[in-house]
């Protein structure tokens, strides 16, 4: 399997650990990727607010190279902002008349250009529809037996342009962390915003959203998350947000490829678990003993 790669500006930065474990990961799972020349920010964050062409227009700059690189392989996203900002510049290039040679007219002033043709995929796809939690299992060799994972999938990763799962009650992390050997502890709270755009304008409201996503998730050992962006949110303002609620908070929020990694075999190293703002000890703690007790059972 080859996919072109678009890692995102906070996958080379606050999300480094989502990059390298992605990676490590896929490649293990025998997935080549082929990371964009030249490639630069989508502008889902701020774009929107200071242009709508540019709102397209950057995106569009990203498909292009895509395009010009490769248009019949699929790009693979890891970020759900990012992955939302390219189906939204593709559906608005698709039923705008006139906006395809409007963006055009912008991508030549670097010598591109964009005919509309490149899918864009979430990593969550990837993994669940295209590799499949059965040919995930294979690679498990430490199996995550007893822990407790408490999947969060965000708002952006499954809506409005998720089709490959369902809008509000998605399940495709669900196959997956059973492959790891985990148990799946479910809540209320999977698919509901953390409030991250929140945070600078209404800190209250932001930090109370992702405050009853982490209570609603603390019976579980850890969350596992597919989004940089609600991974930062929910692992850095615990201490804020357990203020706001009035209910202390502390769980770990992993990246649900660190913990693939972990089960495949990696070292916490590796999957740079030390970059996690939460403390990820209790966690690892109870991997490291089940995993101690798997290997006294199999002597």
């Amino acid at each position: 399997m080859k996919y072109l790669f678009y890692p995102g500006c906070s996958a080379m930065g606050t999300a480094l650990e989502y990059k390298c474990s992605s990676e490590a990961v896929l490649t293990v799972l025998g997935v080549e990727l082929q990371e964009l020349d030249d490639w630069t920010c989508c502008g889902s964050s701020i774009a929107p607010v200071m242009s709508d062409l540019l709102s397209v227009v950057l995106p569009a700059r990203n498909l292009a190279i895509a395009e010009q690189a490769d248009r019949d392989r699929d790009l693979l996203v890891i970020c759900s902002a990012c992955f939302t900002s390219f189906c939204s510049a593709n559906m608005r290039i698709a039923t705008t008349p006139g906006l395809l040679d409007t963006v055009n007219e912008a991508l030549a002033v670097e010598g591109l250009h964009y005919d509309g043709r490149v899918r864009v995929r979430h990593l969550l796809d990837v993994l669940a529809n295209d590799i499949g939690p059965e040919n995930i299992k294979e690679k498990v060799v430490r199996p995550l037996k007893g822990l407790m994972v408490a999947p969060y999938y965000g708002c952006q990763t499954v809506r409005p342009y998720g089709d490959y799962d369902d809008n509000e009650h998605p399940d495709s992390m669900v196959g997956i962390l059973e492959a790891l050997g985990a148990d799946v502890y479910h809540h209320s709270y999977e698919a509901r915003c953390c409030g991250t755009s929140l945070l600078t304008t209404k800190p209250e409201v932001g930090l109370g959203m992702a405050g009853r996503i982490l209570a609603a998730a603390s019976p579980a050992d850890c969350i596992a998350a597919v989004c940089p962006m609600c991974q930062m949110n929910l692992d850095t303002y615990q201490d804020k947000a357990s203020l706001v609620i009035g209910e202390e908070l502390h769980i770990p929020v992993f990246f649900l490829t660190q913990l693939m990694g972990l089960a495949m075999g990696m070292s916490q190293r590796r999957m740079m678990v030390r970059r996690n703002i939460t403390s990820t000890k209790p966690a690892l703690a109870k991997m490291e003993k089940n995993t101690s007790r798997q290997v006294q059972v199999h002597k």
